[in-house]
């Protein structure tokens, strides 16, 4: 059919990760075997040497030693070649004082851009800001995507990933704006009732003041250190 657009799958979340093998400014990747263990924060931009990719390489890197004591490791992607890679964390670097530690894939082809669904065909044929937050069993475990002219927030990136932890770890849900709840501050949502006798048993202790509710199906608690 004439003028018929290409279209690409999107990964989604709870699925594993999409498989490659890819040059970066630190060397070639496996991914994601190579980073077996490690939480992955898989981000592309659109090009190299515009301001607003500019402004969040320089965030990210900014805030790549708190990403680092969460197990986490950043991955930056576009429709780039190395060398042009390497010459903007070079200007970067001379200009804005900062070095960009992390790799930096070179997707020329497109190949895994497409694989993960970067491209939009209506926001045309450079990648848009995607986020894929990977666990370190290769699990897709959030994506956020922001049209090319919005700058991302490394804040809540950081945010999410904590939060994931904390869920895993804990078995608990996070409200919104954890860890600054309008509601229930920085404590966290207990896992719904499931059956009648459940529910029963989740008032029983509110009423002992064992565990917080408004009611069984919305209890919390202090997060234990």
């Amino acid at each position: 059919m004439e003028n018929e657009k290409e279209e690409y799958r999107l990964p989604l979340i709870g699925e594993k990760a999409p498989q490659f093998k890819a040059k970066t400014t630190n060397g070639v990747i496996n991914f994601p075997d190579d980073y077996k263990g490690k939480w992955v924060v898989l981000f592309s931009h659109p090009a190299d040497f515009t301001p607003v990719c500019t402004t969040e390489f320089y965030s990210f890197q900014k805030k790549y030693e708190e990403f680092k004591k969460l197990n986490v490791e950043l991955i930056g992607l576009s429709i780039d070649q190395v060398f042009s890679h390497i010459k903007w964390t070079e200007w970067i670097k001379e200009k804005l004082k900062v070095e960009i530690e992390f790799p930096i894939i070179a997707d020329d082809l497109g190949n895994i851009a497409k694989m993960y669904g970067m491209i939009h065909p209506n926001k045309g044929t450079n990648t848009v800001r995607a986020v894929f937050i990977i666990d370190p069993k290769g699990i897709i475990r959030a994506i956020l995507y922001y049209p090319q002219e919005v700058g991302r927030n490394m804040d809540e990136i950081l945010r999410a990933v904590k939060a994931l932890q904390v869920a895993d770890n804990n078995n608990v849900a996070m409200p919104a704006n954890w860890p600054k709840n309008e509601l229930i501050g920085s404590k966290v949502i207990i896992s719904p009732a499931t059956s009648k006798k459940e529910a029963n048993e989740r008032l029983e202790k509110a009423k002992k003041k064992e565990i917080e509710a408004y009611d069984w199906w919305f209890a919390y608690k202090e997060l234990k250190e």
